[in-house]
């Protein structure tokens, strides 16, 4: 990765496609972090582009990789680390079967829930391969590895790492630390090979979990998310990643003044005092709003008739369900209720884009006098 990333930004190629707003701030840390060999965290509120972030880094993988045919751990046919490749290279020499790898293949998400073992991450002894191999418990090849040790020369990503209980992210510190792996009394030493990526929220320190703190000093960067900071990369995101038909792009014209009304009413619900900060406003947001306003003037054209039509004022009404889902509300939010909340935020937004176009100006202070003394 090292290596496929200074090649990268020597020849000035983005390596992270399709993300916006982190040009100067989160993709130069992801890229210090990357050279310097860290396992990275990536922290921000929901919405915030992590898990794409961590699927884009497979792109500085090599294309292809050379593995022991048939090995559970991807062995380097030049190092082996299981003992399954490293009986296969003693037994067969030159003659070891080697297959290849897509760097597509070499990336595992596990999002982190409260039923995940240690078993399904790390591995345990297997009694039904012990009794098929009759092998006693002692010899190492009745384990069944879990994700992690399958993910050698691989991208590891855990989302929602607070998620994962206290005793499981213990079972990660020598994995992190070490680069070893411990499962059921074995003395094994599997010098794995990953990039590990985890991703977090900070309201999880405190309504589910929180990452144990001799984790949170294992993993090398913690790297802050964020969401867009102007209305101009909130319209590069919601074009991106909306999904709109062909025959609505036909019917519907969505004129510019009504895309950015849809990124004000995120940096409105932002900033309300109904809806809580913590939780955030995600992106997804502005993307599902964009969708339904382009599917309400749709059926409007339909209902009327219309061949064609451009996004009016009154198709924001069919944006409601895209916002009363998407936002967590406080005390004071529950007792106005989310349909009353979406509204108001609606509300604001036309009225605050409205001055922004035609700013109120104050009349100078010598005219009001002219004016009441009828000079």
């Amino acid at each position: 990765m090292r290596e496929n990333l200074i090649a990268k930004l020597k020849e000035k190629k983005n390596v992270f496609e399709g993300i916006w707003g982190y040009e100067e701030t989160v993709i130069p840390d992801i890229e210090r972090a990357i050279l310097a060999g860290h396992d990275i965290n990536l922290l921000g509120l929901r919405g915030q582009a992590k898990t794409r972030l961590a699927r884009l880094m497979i792109n500085l993988l090599d294309e292809f990789i050379p593995v022991i045919e048939g090995s559970e751990l991807n062995d380097d046919p030049l190092n082996p680390i299981s003992r399954f490749g490293i009986d296969k290279i003693n037994e067969l020499g030159d003659e070891t079967p080697v297959t290849w790898i897509h760097r597509s293949e070499r990336f595992t998400e596990k999002l982190a829930t409260p039923d995940v073992s240690i078993a399904d991450l790390i591995g345990d002894a297997d009694p039904i391969k012990a009794a098929s191999l009759m092998l006693p418990y002692s010899d190492e090849r009745v384990i069944h590895f879990g994700l992690i040790p399958r993910s050698h020369r691989c991208i590891f990503v855990i989302n929602e790492l607070p998620d994962l209980q206290a005793r499981i992210q213990v079972a990660l510190f020598n994995i992190l630390q070490e680069g070893d792996i411990q499962i059921r009394g074995f003395k094994l030493r599997l010098p794995l090979d990953i990039q590990f990526v985890f991703t977090a929220n900070p309201e999880d320190y405190t309504n589910r979990g929180s990452i144990v703190t001799p984790l949170k000093d294992r993993i090398d960067s913690q790297i802050i998310t964020h969401y867009p900071k102007t209305i101009e990369i909130g319209r590069k995101i919601t074009q991106q990643e909306a999904q709109i038909h062909g025959d609505q792009k036909k019917i519907v014209q969505v004129l510019d003044l009504a895309a950015i009304l849809i990124e004000q009413v995120a940096i409105e619900a932002r900033k309300s005092e109904f809806i809580d900060p913590k939780s955030g406003v995600s992106a997804r947001l502005t993307i599902s709003a964009y969708e339904n306003l382009v599917a309400s003037a749709e059926r409007r054209a339909l209902l009327t008739n219309e061949k064609e039509t451009t996004v009016r004022v009154s198709d924001f009404v069919g944006i409601i369900p895209a916002i009363t889902g998407k936002v967590e509300l406080v005390y004071e939010g529950e007792q106005e209720g989310p349909m009353i909340v979406a509204q108001n935020l609606v509300g604001k937004a036309i009225r605050n884009l409205f001055l922004n176009f035609f700013p109120i100006q104050k009349r100078p202070e010598s005219k009001k006098r002219e004016v009441r003394t009828g000079k």
